[in-house]
């Protein structure tokens, strides 16, 4: 059972024609978010540090967080998501 999640998972992704960077927690990344206003879609950048990841297989999902106007938000978004246009790692960092 548990292969054949696993196959359609890896066939999902092929699909989607989407492949995330390896990134991990401490690093800064910025994801491209699609967003729906009325009748358009565009595409906004959401830049922050990578503070969790969580899960295994298509149920896994990373957090980031950035400071707007000296406020933290924080956004979770999942792995497998059609909401994600893609994500690019800018930098790597070192967690203790």
């Amino acid at each position: 059972m548990l292969d054949l999640v696993q196959q359609t998972v890896k066939s999902f992704n092929k699909t989607k024609g989407k492949k995330l960077p390896d990134f991990k927690t401490g690093d800064t990344v910025e994801v491209y978010v699609k967003v729906k206003e009325g009748e358009k879609e565009r595409v906004q950048l959401y830049r922050g540090i990578v503070i969790k990841l969580q899960g295994k297989g298509a149920g896994r999902s990373f957090t980031v967080r950035k400071i707007s106007d000296g406020i933290g938000v924080e956004r979770t978004f999942p792995m497998i998501s059609p909401v994600i246009d893609r994500v690019e790692l800018i930098a790597h960092g070192q967690v203790r």
